[in-house]
């Protein structure tokens, strides 16, 4: 018997999706709002920027978790609505993405309106959490793929991307292999132009060859600029 209305769990992981961890830990390591810092996102890489590596690092975990765990509590209270699982993990990247609790009326970058937004992060550590909710073994997948994206191209943007396809992947191999029901390729499916679509900045970046790097690509980068603005002089 459901005990909880379908609606009120959607509502349940898009609010789980929205707390922000980031927001807190940051300002719990350096008192500094990580809205203010790099990219202005609240998820793992700026609070990395923002406060250093443990600070990432424990975003990472909470924003993993917030994905995973709606998706547990649909299949422990509704286990035979795949769909309603899968939904929830999107709420969860949503909320993550565009947080109630962020509200912001900032000047747009490009046009200088002020307007209504809702902030967040990216949805890469949020979408690995889902994908950890519906299949447990994802894990040890699509974490050292992110890993190697991330710290061998240098930008979170990229690693984004590619856990969404790497998910949509192997919910699909389970499928086929009968190991998942059908509906769980959708998480993937679904979620991939949420995470494009928050990413529409790096994306243009990226088109413009100067995103953000991270880790040693990005030490590079700044002792290339080093050197050649000393040599400049």
């Amino acid at each position: 018997m459901t005990i909880l209305p379908d609606g009120l769990l959607l509502l349940t992981g898009y609010l789980l999706g929205a707390f922000p961890f980031g927001l807190i830990i940051v300002w719990l390591f350096s008192r500094q709002d990580v809205r203010q810092i790099g990219s202005g996102r609240t998820g793992a890489t700026n609070a990395l920027r923002a406060a250093g590596l443990s600070a990432g690092i424990l975003t990472a975990l909470f924003d993993v978790l917030k994905g995973a765990a709606p998706i547990w509590l649909v299949r422990a209270i509704v286990p035979d609505k795949p769909w309603l699982a899968v939904l929830a993990g999107v709420f969860a990247v949503v909320g993550h993405n565009y947080s109630i609790f962020l509200v912001d009326r900032t000047p747009d970058e490009e046009t200088g309106r002020k307007r209504f937004r809702l902030k967040g992060g990216a949805g890469g550590a949020t979408t690995f959490g889902g994908s950890i909710g519906l299949w447990g073994w994802s894990a040890a997948i699509v974490l050292p793929i992110g890993v190697l994206v991330l710290y061998g191209l240098g930008y979170a943007s990229v690693a984004t991307i590619s856990v969404g396809l790497v998910v949509t992947l192997i919910m699909t191999v389970l499928y086929f292999a009968g190991e998942s029901p059908w509906q769980y390729i959708f998480f993937g499916v679904i979620i991939m132009p949420v995470l494009l679509w928050s990413l529409r900045p790096n994306i243009r970046r990226l088109r413009d060859g100067n995103e953000r790097m991270v880790g040693w690509r990005a030490k590079r980068r700044r002792q290339a600029e080093a050197e050649a603005a000393a040599k400049s002089v």
